[in-house]
């Protein structure tokens, strides 16, 4: 089902993004709306599952946590995808997990401490799962782009 926004749905959605606190009277003021129809459109976008949930961006760097890096995850077979998903779930540094086409079965991006974090998080959790044949890691060396997208 494709819902149609319009202009102050699509406004509200783009502040949202950029400050998930904004007060619904700040926003009513760039959008030239008053605070409770903004009240009003959240609340419909929430219910309409437009809106799921609004949250912080942490630094985690400021808290130990040093590297961010993405693992290719190959599964034995695409039928090992439910059991392995179970288990990844289970792992507090995947901050992300798409099932994708191409070379990776699965894609993952993780949230680390440092190299020695990293490889207990491969060695001991990722690499014993069952299913798994391989992974291939990616450190990132720095985050250039960093984004919503703009409706």
């Amino acid at each position: 089902m494709k819902i149609e926004l319009d202009s102050i749905d699509k406004g509200i959605l783009n502040l949202l993004q950029e400050n998930s606190k904004m007060p619904y009277a700040d926003i009513g003021k760039l959008l030239h709306a008053s605070a409770g129809t903004i009240h009003a459109r959240i609340k419909k976008m929430e219910r309409l599952g437009i809106i799921q949930k609004m949250d912080i961006q942490i630094n985690y760097a400021l808290l130990g946590y040093d590297i961010t890096c993405f693992i290719g995850i190959y599964l034995n077979r695409s039928s090992h995808y439910d059991m392995a998903l179970k288990k990844l779930k289970e792992i507090k540094e995947i901050i992300d997990l798409h099932y994708t086409t191409g070379q990776y079965s699965m894609f993952a991006k993780l949230i680390l401490k440092d190299t020695n974090h990293l490889r207990e998080v491969l060695h001991d959790k990722i690499q014993k799962i069952d299913g798994i044949q391989r992974t291939e890691t990616l450190l990132s060396l720095n985050q250039s782009i960093s984004r919503k997208l703009v409706l």
